[in-house]
């Protein structure tokens, strides 16, 4: 494993294009863009104010940088550097941009979500779609680019509509059986969409390309409901992660429960591996060194080393008891993810911080705990293997695979806490981000 050195970063903005060839930062309001071979500045550009958010065009000539203080959104060109674009949404603000799946049209929402602008880059033709709601995840493409589905909140009562991207016309629209419309998402092959009330309701939906209700999923009924949704990127299982410390799993032909997942503070089943992830400190004799050491050879001579331990079961996690009377109290799941092969789901549950566990969705059981000595941030699966890659706000990265673990202490001088990281599409690389920097990551395909 190789790191690049670091460069300096803002608002962790840091993207590899969808063609792997590039990877967007920001610096203040300055887009820097460099080359993934060489990570060589192939294009400098200076936006107006500070950057907010970015994003690449699925087809990486294009880059959206979000200014929401100014209600602006600026796009440059990769093959045309002299070429520009400015979009001011003016009084009506900004909250929200993104791109179309074409790479042509950019949707902005204004302030208070009173409409989605859609701005058309080829004819320079603008369209509105009204009454948008302003929920967690409102806006969704299905895999293939042809359908949109946007949440709508229309004399008080949720609405869906669905349209077509090529043309943005409106395909079908209807009301929803949700109290209070939180998120909705499609399934990867694009045939079903999910739609799930909020926290307040245990609901969730499941509806056709044409409107119709496939089916509803309720797992219990007055206390807090659902927190995290994911789809198998097969659209054969729905993971729903619950305030109640539990993932249920439906299945794509009767959308009926098959497991339950459950995350007990204490692993007591011998089948299950659990990683402890140990602190220990060098032990180094300066008086033995002929020389006095550089800043950067102490840092890495005298910092804690960090590696694994199998655990003897039983083990107790760290357990944090939430705070009841607090809105969003740290309980439940709050991350889901299923590896790209379809094999394994990654969970975090939010009132044991310090855990991720690993379910073998095969088997439909516990397979492995990764307990770490800090906080989980993030973690993401590699698009092309089941490995997986998370990070804990310290210098350190961490991977799992089926063969094993690994702590990865990043080199360099200065305190680089990993906050998030990324994967590059090829799976030999990943960035990682810091609040001030990032790095790149280099890994052989057998590593793990």
């Amino acid at each position: 494993m190789n790191f690049s050195e670091l460069f300096k970063l803002s608002g962790l903005l840091g993207r590899f294009s969808p063609d792997g060839q590039c990877l967007a930062s920001c610096v203040q309001h300055r887009l820097v863009v460099r080359d993934v071979s060489s990570l060589q500045v192939r294009q400098l550009y200076t936006c107006l104010d500070q950057i907010q958010y970015i994003e690449w065009s699925s087809d990486s000539l294009f880059i959206l940088c979000a200014l929401y203080k100014r209600g602006i959104v600026q796009v440059w060109s990769l093959e045309q550097p002299d070429w520009h674009c400015k979009i001011d949404e003016g009084s009506a603000g900004l909250v929200a941009s993104c791109w179309s799946p074409d790479g042509r049209h950019i949707l902005n929402t204004t302030e208070f979500h009173l409409r989605i602008t859609v701005w058309s880059l080829c004819t320079k033709s603008v369209s509105y779609i009204k009454y948008p709601k302003a929920c967690q995840q409102g806006v969704v493409f299905t895999k293939d680019g042809r359908y949109m589905a946007v949440a709508e909140r229309r004399d008080c009562k949720d609405f869906i509509s669905i349209f077509v991207c090529s043309s943005w016309q409106l395909l079908r629209h209807f009301d929803t059986e949700t109290q209070d419309l939180f998120g909705i998402e499609w399934a990867p092959n694009g045939c079903v969409l999910a739609a799930w009330d909020s926290c307040l309701e245990y609901k969730l939906l499941l509806y056709s390309l044409d409107g119709r209700l496939l089916s509803s999923y309720r797992a219990y009924e007055w206390p807090l409901g659902i927190k995290s949704v994911a789809w198998s990127p097969s659209s054969q299982f729905l993971a729903i992660g619950s305030f109640d410390e539990k993932v249920r799993i439906l299945n794509h032909v009767t959308w009926k429960k098959i497991t339950e997942f459950e995350h007990p503070a204490t692993i007591a089943s011998k089948k299950t591996i659990v990683y402890k992830e140990v602190e220990k400190s060098p032990s180094v004799e300066t008086e033995r060194l002929f020389f006095p050491p550089t800043r950067a050879l102490a840092s890495s001579l005298f910092s804690t080393q960090s590696k694994y331990e199998i655990s003897q079961v039983p083990v107790s996690l760290h357990y944090i008891k939430p705070v009841a009377d607090r809105a969003n109290p740290k309980v439940g799941v709050g991350m889901l993810a299923f590896s790209a092969d379809n094999c394994f789901l990654a969970t975090k549950n939010d009132n044991i911080p310090n855990a991720v566990w690993i379910w073998d969705i095969r088997k439909l059981k516990l397979l492995v705990v990764l307990e770490q000595l800090c906080p989980i941030q993030c973690f993401q699966w590699d698009p092309r293997q089941p490995r997986l890659a998370l990070c804990t706000g310290t210098s350190r990265a961490y991977l799992w695979s089926p063969a094993g673990c690994v702590a990865v202490q990043v080199p360099g001088e200065g305190d680089f806490q990993i906050v998030s990281l990324s994967w590059h599409s090829s799976g030999d690389s990943m960035v990682l981000l810091s609040k001030d920097n990032f790095c790149v990551c280099y890994l052989e395909r057998e590593e793990v």
